[in-house]
């Protein structure tokens, strides 16, 4: 019986370990699939959001839209579809950066939002009378006699022609100094000035670029508008999305915008492969800025 026994006992301990074996073996299997699990998630999840970044990327305007370098936003960030400051605005604010193409003071925070302005651009070509929107876009307005005020745009050139889907003249860079040469290089300073303060957006709401719309450059995003800003001379509507905001319209003036589109470029900056408007044949070179309340 002894013998029996202790078969039985040592056919009962191998069955035991063969079954604690069989359960280690499921719960390793388990935790490989586990892990399996957790990184086939985590790769849909990486896979996802480079495509989403991918989608959106390719939704952004065309490359030939209005931008400072790396496109060109007073109070709160701004979104295409809504002004994001109740106009005309009692409050604006800006926001110091860096680095600074010519040092300015920022504007005031209190604005006069209950007066008119006009601005004169003297140029080398003539003059560009502006009607300024200051009480649809009376942050922007206060920026632009601030900077204006301050000599900010004398002896500068306009950089940057459009003539295909978006129309449009770019100019308020400092880098673009009267003399500067431009290469349309894409090493270059060119196109990525500022005046060392960023501020939000405005009259967002509905807007269209037709001829005579005067509107601010960005860095692509609502709350990167600085000093440079473009004239419209051909309706762009369909090639702008409501992302650059409207501050003035011109009064007299734009047949010599025109007149320079006609001519051309003499050098095309390009962008990934693409062109993005190039350096006017015809240098424009503005003398100065005049502000007058009306």
């Amino acid at each position: 019986m002894a013998g029996k026994n202790d078969r039985q006992r040592r056919l009962a301990r191998e069955k035991h370990r063969q079954q604690q074996e069989l359960r280690a073996a499921r719960q390793r299997q388990l935790r490989r699939r586990g892990i399996i699990g957790v990184s086939a998630v985590l790769a849909a999840a990486l896979i996802a959001s480079l495509l989403l970044t991918l989608l959106l990327g390719s939704s952004k305007h065309p490359t030939a839209s209005p931008s400072k370098s790396p496109s060109a936003t007073p109070s709160a960030s701004a979104t295409p579809s809504a002004t994001t400051v109740a106009e005309p605005a009692h409050h604006c604010t800006y926001t110091k950066t860096t680095p600074v193409a010519r040092t300015v003071s920022l504007p005031p925070t209190t604005p006069d939002y209950t007066d008119s302005y006009q601005a004169t651009i003297n140029t080398n070509l003539g003059k560009f009378v502006l009607n300024l929107l200051n009480s649809k876009a009376t942050c922007t307005v206060s920026s632009f006699v601030h900077l204006a005020e301050a000599g900010y745009f004398n002896n500068t050139q306009c950089h940057r022609l459009l003539t295909s889907g978006i129309y449009v003249l770019q100019c308020g860079d400092p880098y673009a100094t009267a003399t500067t040469k431009l290469t349309c290089s894409s090493t270059g300073k060119i196109g990525t000035g500022t005046p060392g303060y960023d501020f939000a957006s405005e009259n967002l709401t509905g807007a269209k670029y037709p001829a005579g719309t005067v509107a601010m450059a960005n860095e692509g995003s609502a709350s990167t508008n600085g000093s440079q800003f473009f004239i419209v001379y051909q309706d762009s509507t369909s090639g702008l999305g409501a992302s650059y905001t409207p501050f003035a319209t011109v009064s007299s003036g734009l047949n010599i915008v025109q007149n320079v589109a006609k001519e051309g470029y003499s050098c095309h900056y390009t962008v990934s492969g693409q062109t993005e408007g190039g350096a006017p044949k015809d240098k424009v070179i503005i003398h100065s800025v005049t502000i007058k309340k009306t």
